[in-house]
């Protein structure tokens, strides 16, 4: 894999405000794709989250929540590094979980598949509609990607990671409006805490239908700040 800076991806602020995290660019403050997908989860999704804060208790959810939320920075922090070339393959030596995890990913979603980089924690943004961070932008397989790494408790089924795909489309979409590219692939590449692997991709018309469901929700989350 090469480094290809072909691109001149912006550097942007982040803040919070009214529990919404928001991207600085210029004078402009965008939400982010993941408060977006947040304030219009459905009905559904919150009586399922709420029965499992109360079957576990609202503390160890709490814990739960904070511990995935370190492993996953901790795990992408490690993938970044090796892509950089700042660590080699001596730290998989070091036996700890969120290592053992970015190896998997590293092993089976990257070496030879990766054969371009144009970004990592790259921040895209669809002016004057909404902003977020890719982990990765190249070329994967062959094809522009944007490349998401994640982390879970358990391996996932594709009904449960529906906001994974939309997160892909919203950043494709703005990538292919401001760069004027055509990138058509979204990849998810995903390690669990048993070290379980696992790989998702979407592409040409299932990836421009996420890239539509993700607009109807940011149409939904405007018409809710309307009305507040």
């Amino acid at each position: 894999m090469k480094w290809n800076n072909k691109f001149n991806y912006p550097k942007s602020s982040r803040s919070i405000e009214d529990g919404l995290r928001k991207y600085l660019f210029d004078d402009e403050k965008l939400p982010s794709v993941t408060s977006v997908l947040k304030s219009t989860m459905s009905e559904e999704d919150k009586a399922s989250l709420e029965l499992w804060k109360e079957r576990v208790g609202h503390a160890q959810a709490n814990k739960i929540k904070n511990e995935a939320s370190t492993r996953g920075t901790s795990m992408h922090s490690y993938i970044e590094d090796f892509l950089r070339g700042r660590i080699n393959e001596s730290f998989f030596e070091n036996n700890e979980q969120y290592k053992n995890m970015a190896k998997e990913i590293i092993e089976k979603g990257i070496k030879g598949k990766l054969d371009e980089i144009y970004g990592m924690e790259t921040t895209l943004h669809y002016p004057e509609k909404y902003a977020g961070t890719a982990d990765l932008v190249g070329v994967y397989q062959g094809q522009e990607a944007i490349i998401d790494f994640k982390q879970a408790n358990k391996p996932k089924k594709i009904d449960y990671i529906q906001d994974y795909f939309l997160q892909l489309g919203a950043y494709t979409l703005a990538h292919n409006v401001v760069y004027k590219t055509n990138i058509t692939s979204g990849v998810i590449l995903l390690c669990t805490v048993d070290n379980l692997f696992q790989d998702f991709k979407i592409e040409g018309p299932e990836l421009l239908m996420y890239q539509n469901l993700f607009l109807g929700r940011l149409k939904k989350f405007n018409e809710m700040k309307n009305l507040s």
